[in-house]
């Protein structure tokens, strides 16, 4: 499987205050997911802009970083409010599962034990697999994993133990994709995807080059990779 490649419009874990302006630089563009922080911008804005991608045939996800469980309902409200296709992040509650049945948004909590901003992922390997396997049991669509953010072993040996655990398609790696060696092991390893966004306003790819500029890159070495 290919994994999907989901453009954030955030920088420095925030949804950046032009987020708008960007997206309608690069919607023309063969990307379908997009998405952004549930902090940064007013909430007003936020509905606005789901609305744009959601009108130019974007398929939407909203991250939230908080960590107790009434502000992980808050960020579910949002992700309701604002229309969007997935809500990822959170800790996990079996309380969001059920804030979001009938709603048609899958829900892809953390897995492990999280904290911080931007986060950090904490615990042995056997911990982080049994607790993903705890939050699949109990409802969620799929796991947030944070393994570049892990403090305490190897991220692709993390990684490759969840995703046999759960399935790599129920896998999504979150945050810190800025470069073309990760890129590359991302599409080698097959999960369902990869978020991908301070990278790209940080212009590791193109130089000095726009935003816009950096994501043609990495789409062009993202097809090179799949050939």
């Amino acid at each position: 499987m290919k994994p999907e490649i989901v453009i954030m419009l955030t920088h420095n874990d925030l949804t950046v205050k032009n987020a708008m302006e960007v997206f309608e630089s690069c919607k023309d563009l063969p990307v379908k997911n997009w998405g952004f922080k549930d902090v940064g911008i007013p909430v007003d804005e936020m509905i606005e802009l789901n609305k744009a991608m959601k009108a130019a045939g974007k398929t939407t996800y909203l991250e939230v970083v908080t960590y107790t469980e009434e502000e992980c309902l808050q960020g579910a409200q949002l992700a309701i409010d604002c229309g969007f296709d997935y809500l990822t992040g959170t800790v996990f509650f079996p309380s969001i599962v059920e804030k979001m049945k009938g709603t048609g948004i899958e829900y892809h909590p953390f897995g492990g034990e999280v904290g911080g901003s931007p986060v950090k992922l904490t615990g042995s390997i056997d911990e982080i697999v049994a607790d993903c396997r705890r939050i699949m049991a109990q409802g969620a669509d799929g796991i947030d994993l944070t393994a570049y953010r892990y403090a305490d072993g190897d991220p692709l040996e993390l990684t490759k133990a969840v995703a046999e655990a759960i399935g790599y398609e129920k896998v999504m790696m979150a945050g810190s994709i800025g470069s073309k060696e990760r890129i590359r092991i991302m599409e080698e390893l097959g999960l369902s995807g990869y978020t991908m966004g301070s990278a790209l306003f940080n212009s590791v790819f193109v130089e000095n080059g726009t935003f816009r500029e950096n994501l043609e890159y990495v789409l062009a070495y993202k097809k090179e990779c799949g050939k």
